[in-house]
């Protein structure tokens, strides 16, 4: 049903991610410069170097910092912690309240507001896997405070997700590498306006098995641990509020994840809606149930600063960002996405691993 987009492949690129070198330009970091003159016995006899030429090995030039306060919003957030508990304690009180209910409230109540808490949840948990909560020295505490955020989702997710999302920071688009990039069938098959809608609604699950594709990791000691914490505690709802409950809870974040407003981050962050951009940011009201994860070309030049102060980096460096397109409505996102027939799960920027 619908007609079939035009693309075909991923956009391909062979130049590094924009997000280093607008990082570079913000903070005055050094980088390395190639040297006016490669070694003395490439002149001719009798020349000598001039005064002040560079020869040799590369040297590294720290440009003054144009904003060096960016600097300064570099540290934990500490209300995070706060605002993640009380998200738990909610969800906690929710599967007390359903519990009774007839199944249709079940459902639409876990559409309606348990939805919203768990996606949002999932975005507490990419704010800990960066250490937001309790700084990088304290590092395994994040680990440990995500398992807890993890809890009220009902699936395991917390460790596995902070080390494929490092990935995606360190290796933007790279082909093997970010499992952010939908895989060769997605962009085969979902090609057709009805079947980009069902991709949409599909999405949590496409994010849950991509991995096992693309680039598979050995599974580590956290995520066993990760996977029997969270098991255990589904049991205990189960036992203690009964099925609705544990269904209440599941379908809210199979719910959350897919056909939903603020799933349109997913869509609006990489997808490539204008040629030669490949990160948007968001900067509509939904970024205050989001942590702000709207503001993704601000999060990705500074992955180390908490959401909460995403907006001082656009207000500080406002002619780095001001000018870069940019969406008010997710809503709009998922609608374009579907209809336009030049968008599908190809509209990404793919570049080949370094070192290929």
């Amino acid at each position: 049903m619908g007609s079939r987009v035009s693309r075909e492949d991923f956009e391909w690129v062979y130049t590094d991610q924009p997000h280093a070198n607008r990082r570079e330009e913000i903070l005055g970091e050094g980088r390395a410069l190639a040297p006016l003159c490669a070694c003395a016995g490439s002149l001719p006899p009798g020349r000598a170097f001039p005064s002040g030429a560079r020869t040799g090995a590369p040297e590294t030039r720290y440009d003054p910092a144009k904003y060096p306060e960016i600097k300064s919003l570099m540290k934990p957030d500490p209300n995070l912690i706060w605002i993640i508990i009380m998200m738990v304690l909610t969800q906690l009180v929710a599967f007390y309240l359903v519990k009774d209910l007839d199944w249709k409230w079940v459902i639409f109540w876990a559409y309606a507001f348990g939805s919203c808490i768990n996606h949002s949840m999932t975005l507490a948990i990419h704010e800990v896997s960066h250490n937001s909560a309790f700084g990088h020295c304290k590092a395994i505490w994040n680990r440990w405070f995500g398992m807890f955020a993890n809890l009220p989702i009902g699936v395991p997710y917390s460790i596995s997700f902070k080390r494929y999302h490092m990935d995606h920071h360190r290796y933007l688009g790279s082909d093997g590498i970010d499992v952010d990039i939908p895989t060769d069938f997605e962009g085969w098959f979902f090609c057709t306006t009805f079947r980009k809608f069902m991709w949409v609604v599909l999405q949590p699950l496409f994010y849950t098995f991509r991995p096992l594709f693309i680039n598979p990791k050995p599974i580590s000691n956290l995520e066993i641990i990760n996977t029997v914490i969270q098991i255990t505690f589904d049991i205990i709802i189960y036992y203690v509020f009964g099925i609705k409950s544990l269904v209440y809870m599941l379908s809210a974040s199979l719910l959350g994840l897919g056909l939903h407003p603020i799933s349109g981050h997913f869509i609006a962050e990489h997808y490539m809606f204008l040629k030669g951009h490949e990160t948007y940011s968001y900067y509509g009201p939904l970024n205050l149930l989001t942590f702000n994860v709207g503001y993704h070309n601000e999060h990705h030049d500074f992955p180390n600063i908490p959401g909460k102060s995403l907006p001082l980096v656009r207000k500080i460096a406002a002619e780095y960002y001001d000018n870069l397109p940019h969406y008010n409505s997710w809503i709009r996102v998922l609608y374009d996405f579907v209809m336009d027939d030049t968008l599908s799960p190809y509209s990404r920027v793919k570049r080949p691993p370094k070192g290929a």
